[in-house]
């Protein structure tokens, strides 16, 4: 039976109400731009940068740092470039001992210009002891649209993933120097992923796979944070989300004896999103200038396949992925030029947890280096504007990658991507933040 789908469902930047990033930009399908404040300084303040209401995502410890009721809006433009350069793309024809070439244009780049990342945090001291906050975020995602004669067709058209996380949080003061924080994540995600799929005949049109899907799952997140003047530590951990998602499986435009395949039925798909590592230190609390680093541990070896799970006798559709775990680290700095102005800036390294022997066109991610300057401007005691800019250099990376369609059939037909994969991403980060 067929196996359509190249179910790349791991790189998730879409967007829909918070809109998305690429995942060949952010780790995978990470979206790890939530903070106009850490674009600026490269996310190296993460889980240690208590200046503002964003920080609850990264740690909710840090509310413990925040005064009164604060406000923090923030949008994230990304213009994102990717390329694919034909390298020998092929496709099989049943019942002979040669392939193909695929044919088609370079698909052009899949990503509007900009894509939006929005998110909110607001917090409020309850006592001398105890915060309450909440984060609203777009934590993974993805939106790639290729041309239909795009040569990988087989492999991807179109990537559509969406996730909707909010994030209500406790922090608590423990003593002068120890804070602790806790929170719940309440996540949506919204799918649809489709792809061309071979008729018998290369010069036939191709028929067409979709799968769309959605679901509401809970993690939870936990962090501390740790003064010794002039050093703070903190951590933070993110938990897995388990996803079940459901919706449909579509079949259509087959021919000849493939006919019988087209289908739309319902289907689940299982999806675990991973959990997240973090350790920050910075040096300077009480100083005009602050160093931060971090570290991230991501744990995305969980994610061995994508499998869907199609109803009405329709056999499952199961795509390896084969991530493995990966690491990122930063390092920035800031500077209190006046008492309105603070500039800063950082750089660092992230690293793809995609192999290149299951690299795909819908997530054609590879190693990152980020460098990065921002800036934030007090307008008056209540009420402050932040600025950041990244530019990211993405590493080229191969991608040779083989489906089978009918696998176990006579009619089988085995597609191979070829391509070069090349990109990078230009980051505008703005928001508001307001202090009542």
């Amino acid at each position: 039976m067929t196996k359509p789908l190249t179910f790349g469902l791991r790189a998730l930047p879409a967007l829909a109400i918070l809109c998305s990033a690429n995942p060949a930009f952010a780790g995978a399908f990470l979206i790890q731009e939530q903070s106009a404040k850490e674009t600026g300084r490269a996310l190296s303040g993460a889980a240690v940068a208590a200046d503002g209401p964003a920080s609850i995502y990264f740690n909710p410890a840090s509310m413990t740092k925040l005064d009164g009721v604060q406000v923090e809006a923030a949008s994230q433009f990304l213009f994102l470039t990717a390329s694919q350069e034909d390298q020998g793309s092929t496709r099989g024809v049943p019942g002979l001992p040669v392939s193909v070439p695929t044919g088609g244009s370079n698909g052009g780049n899949p990503f509007p210009q900009p894509l939006l990342v929005p998110s909110g945090a607001i917090s409020a001291q309850l006592s001398d002891n105890v915060w309450a906050g909440l984060a609203v975020n777009a934590p993974f995602g993805l939106i790639a649209q290729y041309d239909d004669d795009f040569f990988g067709r087989y492999d991807t058209l179109r990537a559509d993933v969406f996730t909707l996380n909010v994030q209500p949080s406790l922090a608590v003061k423990i003593g002068d120097n120890v804070s602790v924080g806790a929170g719940i994540d309440v996540q949506y995600i919204d799918v649809e992923l489709t792809n061309a799929v071979p008729n018998l005949s290369p010069t036939a049109p191709d028929g067409f796979a979709r799968v769309k899907g959605d679901d509401i799952s809970i993690g939870w997140n936990a962090g501390i944070m740790v003064d010794f003047a002039p050093v703070r530590i903190g951590a933070h951990y993110r938990s897995q989300v388990k996803q079940n998602l459901e919706g449909t499986f579509e079949l259509s435009g087959l021919l000849g004896p493939l006919a019988g395949n087209n289908a739309t039925v319902d289907a689940t798909a299982p999806l675990t999103l991973p959990d997240i590592a973090t350790l920050s230190i910075q040096l300077g609390t009480d100083t005009p200038w602050r160093v931060f680093g971090t570290w991230r541990y991501y744990d995305w070896s969980d994610f061995k396949e994508i499998a869907i799970y199609p109803e009405g006798g329709v056999p499952p559709q199961i795509s390896e992925q084969n991530y493995e775990d990966s690491w990122s680290m930063s390092l920035g700095g800031e500077y209190d030029v006046s008492d309105k102005l603070t500039l800063r800036a950082g750089t660092a390294f992230d690293e793809s947890p995609i192999t290149d022997a299951y690299r795909s066109a819908r997530v054609p991610d590879a190693d990152r280096v980020w460098a990065s300057v921002g800036l934030t401007y007090d307008m008056s005691d209540r009420f402050s504007a932040n600025l950041g800019y990244s530019h990211v250099f993405v590493n080229d990376a191969p991608l040779d990658r083989t489906d089978a369609f009918f696998e176990g059939t006579p009619a089988e037909i085995a597609t191979t991507i070829r391509s070069d994969s090349s990109g990078n991403a230009d980051i505008l980060a703005v928001s508001l933040g307001a202090r009542f």
